[in-house]
């Protein structure tokens, strides 16, 4: 089901390309459960999945961004790195008081256009690197 920019990815939740939530530094694309209606008062705080497309913005992708959204304890956090053409999958939130905010990724992965991926919130939608690249 498709409201404006405002597309079901199934019953578990949905996503909202470039729109806000209550994150510092909005993402380019956000994966939040639930539906749109869950959210007509307020935007949403705890995303399941955060996506940053980074051409120019690489490094601040990578710490500024990525300490602020380890902050939030966001669990699945992607930069579709368009300058390498590869995704970089962080995973893990760890408090360190050497990263930016405090916090950063434990886990980072990243993964080639012939690989595939999926959200830790939906493990059996698998989706090709390639797809997710221009």
């Amino acid at each position: 089901m498709e409201t404006g920019r405002v597309r079901a990815v199934d019953r578990r939740g949905f996503f909202q390309p470039g729109d806000p939530i209550e994150l510092v530094g909005g993402p380019d694309l956000a994966v939040v459960p639930g539906t749109f209606r869950d959210y007509v008062i307020g935007h949403p705080s705890q995303p399941v999945l955060v996506v940053e497309v980074s051409e120019s913005s690489l490094a601040l992708d990578r710490e500024h961004k990525g300490s602020v959204y380890a902050r939030a304890r966001v669990a699945d956090y992607w930069i579709v790195n368009l300058v390498d053409r590869v995704l970089e999958v962080y995973r893990e939130p760890i408090g360190d008081q050497a990263a930016p905010f405090g916090w950063r990724y434990r886990s980072i992965e990243v993964l080639e256009p012939s690989a595939s991926v999926a959200p830790l919130a939906v493990a059996d939608a698998r989706l090709l690197v390639a797809d997710l690249l221009p």
